[in-house]
């Protein structure tokens, strides 16, 4: 989902002046995340309270704190913009709704997996009474969130039924499909269903392959750590073992070791160690 438009007739051949946030939305898709953050909050500082694009600049921020692993920096700064989104915005507009989405996520990493549950599924509701691309979007969006916070409660069956639902309405092969198959395949891994959960994996996997390097990138590891916990339940320890430090190693680079990513992968080597 774009975080700006820009302005013009179709057919308008001028060249249009670069929103604000250009730069900070090109570091953060080139992974360049401590540098998208600096830029976004210089953005933020710069421009008037009323321009919209300064809590855009601050939601640009928010996405690569999070992306560094600082989980509570990223809610305080979604907490520090959600307000302002809602006055320019409108509090039922996409972008105001996918704040709250996204803040939801960080919700998630921090463990606060309920408040996550909750905010999603209010987001979801919201975004199925609206109407547009954007909407149809969001609330798939939010529903991966959904099936995260069900997995990350005990509540495999529930969020098994809920990513098969999500995947069935949207069939377009990007990187919402891909999160949720990797959704789909935690839940079978939390029900030792790990032979179903591979094959999930391994549909992730093609999936994720056949995408542009920019949305491959948020999900780094995230396969391997499905495959490991697959192959470990199989009782294949060593191939789960090589898995699971591949996808640390890539997660410390990518993401720093405080990410839910890197620690996930971490927790799950210790637990490879000690079987």
């Amino acid at each position: 989902m774009r975080l700006f438009r820009t302005r013009g007739r179709k057919g308008d051949a001028r060249q249009l002046p670069s929103p604000p946030v250009s730069q900070a939305v090109a570091l953060y898709k080139a992974g360049q995340y401590a540098e998208a953050e600096a830029e976004a909050r210089a953005v933020a500082r710069s421009l008037p309270r009323a321009d919209s694009y300064a809590p855009l600049a601050l939601s640009i921020a928010a996405l690569a704190t999070g992306a560094q692993g600082r989980h509570a920096d990223a809610v305080a700064t979604y907490d520090e913009a959600l307000p302002t989104f809602g006055r320019i915005f409108g509090v039922h507009h996409w972008q105001t709704l996918k704040l709250r989405s996204d803040r939801a996520q960080e919700l998630a990493a921090l463990g606060r997996h309920a408040e996550c549950e909750a905010e999603c599924a209010a987001v979801a509701r919201t975004a199925d009474r609206g109407a547009g691309p954007e909407m149809q979007e969001l609330a798939a969006a939010t529903r991966n969130g959904l099936v995260f916070a069900l997995n990350a409660q005990g509540r495999h069956p529930e969020a098994e039924a809920l990513a098969r639902k999500a995947l069935a309405a949207h069939p377009e092969p990007d990187r919402l499909s891909l999160v949720l198959r990797l959704g789909l395949a935690r839940s079978l891994n939390g029900q030792a269903r790990h032979q179903e959960a591979m094959a999930e994996a391994d549909r992730a996997d093609d999936l994720r392959r056949s995408l542009p390097e920019e949305h491959r990138r948020p999900e780094t590891g995230a396969v391997e750590l499905a495959v490991a916990t697959a192959l470990l339940g199989l009782r294949r320890g060593t191939e789960a073992r090589l898995r699971a430090a591949a996808a640390h190693d890539a997660c410390l680079a990518s993401f720093g070791p405080d990410h839910r990513r890197t620690v996930e992968a971490r927790v799950l080597l210790d637990r490879i160690d000690s079987a």
